[in-house]
């Protein structure tokens, strides 16, 4: 786990794929478990330790998220979450050629599936998004693009790009026939208010590997 920022109300961490946001039952690593585990270990804490999840990314996206060392910073940070006052922004792969745009849909979450679907009962989803170039991969056309999101819905951008016929490069879940072998989704700027002290917190962290390599240079 890469910590990026600490101090005595948060915890900052790049989160890897394949790494879940909190623990389902399985056995498989979780971001809030190894949170804990870093803090009891690094100032020698008995019992248990208190560490707030305030927001979630998939499975298999990885980038930074902001975990809450106190029960005040970590009430907070959630009201800031639910008044859309954090800025969030992401890279991915989508099949196919893109340019600039806005998708605005209602999106349903269906629990059973774990999957969301574009649907007039919905909760309002938008977002935007632009082309930063294109590359083939494996033969295929793709486009890299930097997604801001409004709104935070349960697979919101992998919902609504395939609803457009551009899904997530290998997602297969959502429509993509092609095979994913890295992370093609990437949190890479996260902005928000410091909980107690207001101040602008600004992370950017881009893991510069084949399916993003050169993604500094047109930012």
């Amino acid at each position: 786990m890469e910590i990026l920022y600490e101090d005595n109300h948060l915890l900052v961490v790049y989160k890897e794929a394949g790494i879940l946001a909190q623990a389902d039952g399985s056995d498989k690593l979780d971001i809030l478990t190894l949170g804990k585990a870093y803090l009891k270990d690094k100032y020698n804490k008995p019992g248990n330790v208190y560490l707030g999840l305030v927001h979630r990314l998939d499975l298999n996206t990885e980038g930074i998220m902001v975990l809450a060392k106190t029960s005040k910073a970590a009430k907070r940070l959630s009201l800031a979450i639910k008044d859309n006052l954090f800025t969030k922004e992401y890279l991915a792969v989508v099949e196919g050629v893109v340019t600039t745009g806005i998708l605005e849909n209602y999106l349903y979450k269906n629990e059973k599936e774990k999957k969301s679907y574009i649907r007039n009962d919905g909760k309002l989803a938008r977002l935007e998004y632009n082309s930063l170039f294109n590359k083939k991969i494996d033969n295929n056309m793709t486009t890299i693009c930097k997604i801001k999101l409004e709104t935070g819905r349960f697979h919101q951008i992998r919902a609504q790009f395939a609803n457009i016929n551009h899904p997530l490069y290998g997602d297969k879940k959502y429509g993509s026939r092609n095979i994913s072998r890295h992370c093609v989704l990437q949190a890479y700027k996260l902005i928000f208010k410091h909980p107690v002290t207001n101040e602008e917190m600004v992370f950017i962290r881009i893991d510069n590997d084949n399916y993003f390599k050169g993604v500094k240079d047109n930012l």
